[in-house]
């Protein structure tokens, strides 16, 4: 099956569901049929395989050995199908036995939709579902596991385009996460961690990354937290569509109870990357404020705010001597006077290592502009005791509302970050010295000046897009006049 067959097929089921349920609650009930279609043919392909190794002995071709996973008997996809009534009620069943039958791989990975609401989703448009989804096989063979995960990709993204605001729990745009990944550069046998994982899309980023690489990427070690229960599901399942096996994904709240614990204190990774929510005004700041895992090492944040819990919690969750990170944030942690004091200590025990501006419209259905704040817990001896900023506002390609680091932008980024050296208008390298006498503030413009050349050129990127913009628009206004023309009305 190709890229394109699969993504026309999966966003089908999407459009069947369409005018019954809200765009916003596609997820619940595409994603899981969509596991247990991938997961039931594969079963059936391994058991396929099994028999022919075994000249046609049933019993060796169901044996557990033979398979990553067990599903039970009357439990596959085409018991289900069978079904003409009461169809969500063997589905469920079907899924819960799936569930238990796999605990450690499974648990809770169907998320909690109501599939025996007859209202919400009715046996007839259950079963247009199921016949959907039974038209391919979704086999290993037929379609390999970079194209599923592809497929999986897009339908998360499409998810995102077509339910507004709520996406932005499980989607980060994908060029900016490209751009994280490369500024941390997961090695392989590290481990990588995203306390707000979403759909796990930042640590599997981790796993292409070392595949581009041609480096070993099945011994990265991925771990991740999401609040929501089926966001989390999604993770997982996305885990497992591009076959990537050593993984823990826990589902919970970060800042009131995080999972990924050892001997009762937070685990430690090399590597962190993060899009947090942004400042989460609801939020159990008492508790933080005498935490059990001491990641108020630096205060404790305003109520109204829990952007710098979420920085702590990362600061706290690194390992001392390897571990890095960087989180997508809002400008307004590199300046907002709640939370200087906690800054100021941020800077003063050197754990800032770079400060990145980057242009609007890069947030998820947000025009407002977005930073990367990456920090090392030890630093290389020609970077201690300073930071540089990189002012990269420019270095992005927008179109509409919509925007995105092209390669060029990422890599003139990356050069600036990893070469740090200064470029007019562009990157300063500054001493923790003189960022503490202007009161801690990280704000960009402080130190990245803007110069008549920098301006400059961001006045040709503007009218080089104005241009574009001018011709589509003749371009059209000329087709108009033709297909006018064609139907006998003149100019």
């Amino acid at each position: 099956m190709t890229k394109k067959q699969l993504e026309d097929y999966l966003w089908g089921a999407a459009n069947i569901l369409r005018g019954m349920i809200d765009a916003a609650d596609f997820k619940q009930y595409i994603f899981p049929l969509l596991f247990f279609k991938r997961i039931s043919d594969v079963w059936e392909e391994e058991y396929q395989q099994a028999l022919e190794e075994s000249g046609g002995d049933l019993n060796y071709a169901e044996f557990s050995e033979q398979h990553r996973f067990q599903i039970p008997k009357g439990c596959r996809w085409k018991d289900v199908r069978k079904k003409p009534v009461d169809v969500g009620k063997a589905l469920q069943n079907a899924l819960r036995k799936i569930e238990n039958a796999n605990f450690d791989l499974f648990h809770d990975i169907f998320g909690d939709a109501q599939w025996t609401n007859k209202k919400r989703l009715s046996d007839e448009k259950l079963l247009d579902l199921i016949e959907h989804f039974s038209q391919m096989n979704l086999s290993v063979k037929n379609v390999p596991h970079d194209i599923m995960g592809e497929g999986y990709e897009y339908l998360i993204k499409k998810f995102a385009d077509d339910s507004g605001h709520t996406a932005a729990e499980f989607y980060t745009n994908r060029t900016v996460v490209k751009l994280m990944t490369m500024i941390t550069d997961p090695q392989p046998g590290e481990s990588v961690y995203d306390p707000t994982c979403g759909s796990g899309g930042i640590l599997l980023n981790s796993a292409l990354h070392l595949k581009e690489q041609k480096k070993e990427y099945r011994t990265l070690k991925l771990y991740g937290q999401e609040l929501n229960l089926i966001t989390s599901a999604i993770a997982r399942m996305n885990m497992f569509m591009h076959n990537v096996d050593v993984f823990e994904i826990w589902q919970g709240d970060t800042l009131d109870n995080p999972q990924l614990l050892e001997d009762d204190e937070l685990r430690k990774f090399d590597v962190i990357m993060a899009n947090p929510p942004y400042s989460v005004k609801r939020w159990n700041q008492s508790k933080f404020m005498n935490d059990p895992f001491g990641r108020n090492i630096w205060g404790t944040p305003p109520q109204g705010c829990a952007d710098y819990a979420f920085q702590q919690h990362i600061i706290k969750s690194l390992k001392p001597d390897t571990g890095r990170c960087v989180v997508l944030w809002p400008h307004g942690v590199l300046f907002r006077d709640a939370e200087s004091d906690i800054r100021k200590k941020m800077i003063e025990e050197d754990k800032v290592d770079a400060v990145i501006g980057l242009g609007k419209n890069l947030f998820y259905n947000s025009s407002m502009e977005s930073c990367l704040l990456v920090c090392r817990m030890r630093k290389p001896k020609d970077r201690k005791g300073k930071i540089i900023f990189i002012n990269a506002v420019n270095e992005i390609k927008l179109e509409r509302a919509f925007a995105w680091l092209e390669q060029s932008n990422i890599k003139r980024i990356i050069s600036s970050y990893r070469s740090f050296k200064e470029e007019d208008g562009f990157s300063k390298v500054v001493t923790i010295k003189e960022v503490l006498e202007n009161a801690g503030n990280l704000s960009i413009p402080l130190y990245v000046k803007i110069t008549n050349e920098s301006q400059q050129e961001s006045m040709k990127v503007i009218l080089k897009e104005l241009k574009k913009s001018h011709q589509s628009i003749n371009d059209s206004m000329e087709k108009l006049f033709n297909k006018l023309r064609e139907v006998g009305i003149e100019k």
